[in-house]
């Protein structure tokens, strides 16, 4: 499809960033959208927008809402909507400082940048636990038919849909768990990856296996470690034809269903969630046609 924003189907750079915009009172953000969709073109940047930016627009996307704020029994899922997401891809974090200016003074005045998160790959695609990351994600047409908003018509043809998420980790109380144990939270052995048949009902592999859904709950992660000096985890991204399929499995990992809450909260947790609308691309620009851009 030559319409989605390349950089949603590449494969995850050794190094990124991540910018979070919010809106300021009062000011035209229509300007500010011109700027940015002239110089972005979606394959070293990715851009989502939220529904604050698109309501300020007098538009509406079906689909695009706020984040689902929820807690229970050992966990706390909150809601952080922001107007405006960008996922810088190039792997030269010099360029990435004079990209995040660049898109600032773009957007400026109607936006201000809120939060910026450095993101890395670690090994081979590995969490900071050491487990690997994205096994079982879709590839190909399989790919396109998850992440991609397919026959709904010029401008949104080739959007998506993306849930971003920033867990903290605790990684001195994972590490302190016997190598069985981390394995049972995960549900796979970390030496060979392999797939615990005799994982608990808790374990994060059996809470969230994709094809165990009706339908089907098949999601693109793009997820990536961040570290700084307020802690490390990971920023969990994950690209969708519509929001229907990671909330089937937040609310798996929330024990919604059954009870049984994913093991994963016993060491790690969200400290933001997010919505966002793709735009698609149309000659090498973002296109914001259907927000009348």
């Amino acid at each position: 499809m030559k319409n989605i924003q390349p950089g949603i189907l590449a494969t995850v750079p050794r190094l990124a960033r991540y910018l979070e915009f919010s809106l300021v009172p009062d000011e035209d953000v229509r300007p500010c959208l011109e700027a940015l969709r002239e110089m972005v073109d979606g394959d070293l940047v990715v851009v989502g927008l939220g529904a604050s930016a698109v309501a300020a627009l007098g538009k509406n996307i079906e689909g695009l809402g706020v984040f689902p704020a929820d807690s229970g029994p050992g966990f706390e899922v909150p809601s952080t909507p922001m107007a405006l997401w960008c996922w810088l891809r190039n792997e030269d974090r010099g360029d990435h400082v004079h990209q995040t200016r660049a898109i600032a003074e773009a957007l400026a005045p109607a936006f201000l940048l809120d939060q910026v998160i450095d993101a890395f790959q670690h090994g081979e695609s590995r969490d900071l636990t050491g487990y690997e990351d994205g096994t079982e994600n879709p590839e190909g047409d399989e790919a396109l038919a998850a992440g991609v908003v397919q026959d709904r018509g010029v401008g949104l043809d080739g959007s998506s849909f993306v849930a971003v998420q920033q867990w903290l980790h605790d990684l001195d109380h994972f590490e302190g768990m016997p190598q069985d144990e981390q394995d049972h939270v995960i549900g796979r052995r970390k030496s060979d990856n392999e797939e615990l048949e005799d994982a608990p009902e808790s374990a994060h592999v059996k809470r969230t296996a994709q094809e165990s859904f009706t339908p089907e709950a098949f999601v693109l992660r793009r997820s990536m470690p961040w570290a700084s000096a307020e802690g490390e985890g990971l920023v969990f991204v994950s690209f969708g034809k519509s929001f229907d399929a990671f909330e089937a499995l937040l609310n798996r990992m929330m024990g919604k269903d059954d009870g049984i809450v994913d093991a994963l909260f016993r060491f790690t947790r969200p400290v933001s969630g997010c919505y966002y609308w793709c735009p698609p691309v149309k000659d090498g620009r973002l296109d914001l046609s259907v927000l009348g851009l």
